[in-house]
């Protein structure tokens, strides 16, 4: 099964059972899903923010074992550079933290499936896939 990158905010849609999950499945069905350790922190940055108690925290933390995750190295610093560069000279700037997970993307040379495909429209060489 091959990888796909997940963006936080479809991630969310599936923790959350946001119907706008049903829009993602038929993309992610068949698929290793991994996350970039940028999307697993700002789902635990929301946990937190929302206030969420030790025991609803822990679920996430179980939910979250499904996803791989691609963490820091070398290699993904590079591709971070490579995207936030890239974005710039293209004129479609990418925010630091969506650089990251556009980087997983890049790394494994695989889509990225998000809801916010303008956030990602000037990293050269990224597959998005997108039904927002």
């Amino acid at each position: 099964m091959p990888p796909l990158v997940v963006d936080t905010d479809v991630l969310s849609f599936i923790f959350r059972g946001d119907t706008r999950a049903s829009l993602y499945a038929p993309h992610l069905f068949g698929h290793v899903l991994t996350v970039s350790f940028q999307t697993k922190a700002e789902m635990l940055r929301g946990a937190i923010s929302a206030g969420w108690g030790v025991r609803r925290r822990r679920e996430l933390h179980r939910w979250l074992r499904k996803y791989a995750v691609v963490h820091s190295s070398d290699e993904l610093c590079e591709r971070w550079a490579e995207a936030l560069a890239g974005a710039r000279r293209s004129g479609r700037p990418i925010a630091a933290a969506d650089a990251w997970v556009a980087a997983a993307a890049l790394l494994l040379d695989v889509p990225l499936v998000t809801h916010n495909a303008g956030d990602y429209a000037g990293v050269p060489g990224l597959t998005v896939i997108s039904e927002g």
